[in-house]
């Protein structure tokens, strides 16, 4: 794997709607920008880029709750995206995000029983994209239905593959539509 740039991004809310944030609520974002050895042609095996995926999940996994400084078992809720470049093909984003990024990002915060959402698309360099989040161990928990918003200026190259890992330290700010909350769920089954 030929890995142009890394960037780590943490964001922290300390108010919403003229409201304190008390702690704030934080997300950090891990993000690698790769060379896509198949821009420009079909390959029917992609084997490669689901071990680059494999790759990436501890790698960035790691960087995302490092940046947060806390422990495995403080991650709440987490998300992964790819960008490929207009050279590729959405089913190389696929095959970096789906086959065997999970296991490895999922042992990066200690667990992981929910689906980890996901989002793939092709686009020029510099365009956004967002990264689905909810709670890692039970996805029902609608405090923790969120997102966060990506762009990095000069990525994806039409020949690259920008891939991200999110991770929070929470839900959103000042949740109050109801539903399961963190303190009821029962972590069994990734749902509730």
């Amino acid at each position: 794997m030929e890995i142009r740039k890394l960037l780590t991004i943490v964001e922290e809310t300390h108010r919403e709607a003229d409201q304190k944030v008390d702690p704030p609520t934080r997300k950090a974002a891990a993000i690698a920008v790769i060379k896509n050895p198949f821009a420009g042609r079909y390959v029917e095996d992609l084997s490669p880029l689901m071990d680059m995926g494999e790759e990436l999940g501890g790698l960035l996994g790691n960087r995302a709750r490092q940046a947060l400084g806390i422990p495995p078992e403080q991650c709440e809720s987490y998300g992964k995206a790819a960008i490929v470049g207009l050279r590729g093909e959405l089913e190389h984003a696929a095959a970096i995000l789906h086959p065997k990024l999970g296991a490895p990002f999922r042992q990066a915060l200690g667990r992981g029983l929910a689906l980890i959402p996901s989002v793939k698309k092709r686009g020029a360099p510099g365009c956004t994209i967002d990264v689905p989040l909810n709670h890692k161990d039970a996805a029902f928990i609608r405090s923790h239905f969120d997102g966060m918003t990506l762009s990095v200026e000069d990525a994806p190259l039409p020949d690259e593959i920008l891939v991200a890992l999110v991770v929070t330290d929470s839900g959103r700010p000042l949740p109050r539509v109801g539903g399961l909350t963190k303190e009821e769920a029962k972590f069994e089954d990734g749902l509730r």
